[in-house]
């Protein structure tokens, strides 16, 4: 599973106007500091933590940087090329680019490599390479050309492997693309042919590289929209000769065909990719990752400013020129699971629960790709096995055979004594035969509804909704809440469309029916609070984590909200459902879902049902703002993110239809207040951080003070 965060500009001034646009973004010697060259006459080095630049330094006029600034990470120095001949280092402490060292060289440079344990390469346009050492010790020594005539070097890495650096550059020439490898502890460089296979008539528009032991494996994205994957040797058998490989599909149409330009690929993780680019044919570009691995798209951010076309990314964070400014763009990417991938991955699992497998037959090995597979194998999906093991238990047979013709009370005895004999191997595949004995007998006799039954299985805790999705389906048909309760509890892979119409029964169900079913009400605990009622009543306004909007000039909405404080102060106290509706609401904030999936089906719901679900949901919220750990009490409470991702996609999926409802009106405008008053503290807090820092600083240098000194703070 994969998310972008919300961005932040890095850059106060324009970047990106110099002939060659913005050159590059690399590494610092400090993890948290970036060096940013500018297509023009500028190198300045950013702190991203506080989103300012550190230094600033220039060419003359009537030069122009041609190659990214780098770090050498032995010295602690910076490297640079002007005029792409001229080399230029220096450090923190100079000034003015035209006093420090420099070293002009006798052929042009392509691009300067540094990576931390080994000294900084200089990679020619003519495709030699010389570490920078001996390079400053002879700068006029003749370089010779390893590539061929109207060959152009489009793209190149370094990487360390084994520690040992190894560089790879791709050329072109005449539509036919090239790959070398330049190993340094052997001095030895093997080319290859890349085969682009069938679809010889798209333009490879962007590269990224990851290694993995003997292989490099090199992704492609072409002008198709599709990424392409070509796994080059590092240690191939016969050096001297050029070798081909084939590249094959790995992602299919990540962006849209008919981008020309603005498009990039990087490789995050072995199982994540970011790609910049519009997904949709005349649709904005965004940045978006996916998952290789099972083929998914798994995040997505817009860029309506438009791009440059260029990605790099560091640590957790995406480099992205958007319009004119350098933008940052935190990310996350756990562990590749088939749960992750679909946004199913719950955040915790109960102490009690264990992992069983859910005969999904996915069929996928490490060894081989999608891409590599013929179209009806790219094609694979998720299905349930059949059952192979024959039962052989003696009791199991008994229940069975009791399930086909004899009654619910009978069944029930009958599996109470199965379930006390020891569990055998063939235990998880036993219980999905008397799961679907029993839910084929209710198919075919609908008066036939062995509840009591089913619930003893799936307290099991070896069910899931791929292993017997006529189970849920039963449930939804009568309105069973306990047993929808206890499945959204018990299932990780429930899909969307049936939490959906849970939910939608949820909501509907009357109070009086619900009285009369026995709920779980572990995640629901008291939500009366007398002491505190008396003092809202006392309340002539509503005060938000000490936040008074009113004091702010909130506008209209706030003066009509304080118009009736007595009511503000009602609907903070009173739960809006009773509490066993309370309970099934709180199983759906507690499933896990993908929001791509989920906010179609959402807008299903009827209008007045969403505004229910809603004014629990801020409920809940303001019973979490009465204590300082933003939690709800209980035993399983919703959190604070589940309660707010809800609330966003209720809005999202419902918002012109609830807007139109005069009974949601006084929770929309309580919304908007809440809003508005967070903004408000945000930007509050952004303003003594400052001197929270500098109060910081204080302190670490505390033990540098003499006995005796005199201290004078002052903060603005």
């Amino acid at each position: 599973m994969a998310a972008l965060e919300e961005g932040f500009t890095l850059s106060a001034v324009p970047l990106g106007a110099g002939p060659h646009g913005l050159l590059g973004v690399e590494q610092s010697d400090k993890a948290d500091q970036f060096l940013v060259t500018d297509g023009g006459r500028t190198v300045i080095l950013y702190k991203v933590s506080d989103q300012k630049p550190l230094g600033s330094w220039s060419v003359k006029q009537g030069q122009i940087i041609t190659c990214p600034a780098v770090c050498n990470f032995q010295t602690g120095e910076y490297i640079v090329v002007h005029d792409n001949k001229v080399l230029r280092i220096w450090s923190n402490e100079d000034v003015n680019l035209d006093k420090v060292f420099k070293a002009t060289l006798s052929a042009e440079i392509y691009r300067i490599h540094s990576i931390q344990g080994a000294e900084p390469l200089v990679l020619f346009k003519e495709g030699a390479v010389r570490g920078l050492e001996a390079l400053l010790a002879e700068p006029q020594q003749k370089i010779e050309t390893v590539i061929s005539d109207e060959e152009v070097i489009k793209w190149t890495k370094i990487f360390m492997v084994f520690k040992h650096t190894v560089l790879i550059f791709i050329t072109e020439k005449h539509g036919n693309y090239f790959a070398y490898i330049q190993k340094f502890n052997s001095h030895t460089l093997s080319k290859y042919t890349l085969l682009l296979g069938q679809e010889e008539k798209s333009v490879i528009q962007s590269f990224s590289a990851s290694v993995d032991r003997n292989f490099i494996s090199l992704m492609s994205l072409s002008s198709d929209g599709c990424v392409y994957e070509t796994l080059v040797p590092i240690h191939p058998r016969d050096p001297e000769k050029d070798q081909r490989v084939v590249r094959s599909l790995l992602l299919k149409t990540v962006v849209s065909g008919d981008a020309r330009n603005g498009v990039a690929l990087t490789v995050l993780d072995q199982d994540h990719v970011a790609v910049l680019g519009p997904l949709l044919p005349s649709s904005k570009e965004c940045v978006s990752i996916w998952n290789t691995k099972f083929q998914t798209l798994q995040a997505s951010k817009e860029l309506p400013q438009g791009t440059s076309g260029q990605l790099w990314y560091y640590g957790e964070n995406l480099f992205v020129l958007h319009g004119k400014f350098l933008t940052v763009i935190p990310y996350k990417c756990e562990v590749s699971s088939l749960a992750g991938a679909l946004g199913k991955l719950k955040h915790s699992q109960d102490p009690g629960t264990q992992t069983v497998p859910h005969f999904v037959n996915w069929e996928t090995s490490r060894g081989h790709r999608f891409g590599s597979q013929n179209s009806e194998q790219s094609k694979r999906i998720l299905r349930r096995r059949k059952p192979e093991v024959s039962v052989q238990n003696p009791a199991s047979k008994q229940l069975l055979s009791a399930i086909k013709k004899d009654s619910e009370k009978h069944i029930e005895e009958e599996l109470c004594k199965f379930l006390a004999i020891k569990p055998t191997p063939d235990f998880n595949t036993i219980i999905g035969d008397i799961v679907s004995e029993l839910l084929g007998r209710h198919k075919a006799e609908p008066s036939f509804y062995p509840r009591n039954s089913l619930m003893q299985l799936i307290q099991t805790h070896v069910l899931s909704h791929s292993l017997c999705p006529g189970l849920m389906e039963a449930a939804l048909e009568k309105a069973d809440v306990q047993m929808l309760q206890l499945c959204l509890q018990q299932f990780p892979d429930i899909p969307e469309s049936v939490t959906c119409a849970c939910l939608k029964i949820f909501l509907s169900i009357s109070d009086g029916s619900l009285q009369e079913a026995e709920i779980n009400m572990e995640s629901v605990s008291d939500y009366s609070d007398s002491v505190q009622e008396e003092k809202m009543e006392e309340q002539t306004e509503v005060l938000h984590n000490g936040f008074n909007a009113e004091e702010e000039n909130c506008g209209n909405c706030d003066r009509e909200l304080n118009k009736k404080p007595q009511d503000a102060a009602e609907e903070t106290t009173s739960c809006p459902v009773i509490p066993k509706r309370a309970a099934l609401l709180n199983a759906i904030l507690h499933s896990a879902y993908s929001e791509m999936f989920l906010l179609p089906h959402l807008k299903d719901i009827p209008a007045q049902h969403v505004t229910l679900f809603l004014q629990y949901l801020y409920f809940l919220y303001l019973k979490c703002s009465e204590n300082a750990t933003m939690t709800l009490p209980g035993l399983h409470p919703p959190t604070l993110n589940q309660i707010m991702d809800w609330i966003c996609l209720l809005l999202d999926a419902n918002f012109t239809v609830v807007v139109m409802i005069p009974e949601a009106k006084r929770l929309l405008l309580s919304l908007y207040k809440f809003v508005k008053s967070q903004v408000c503290i945000c930007s509050e807090l952004n303003k003594i951080e400052v001197s929270f820092r500098e109060l910081q600083k204080l302190n670490q240098e505390k033990n540098n003070r003499e006995l005796y000194s005199i201290e004078v703070l002052e903060l603005f």
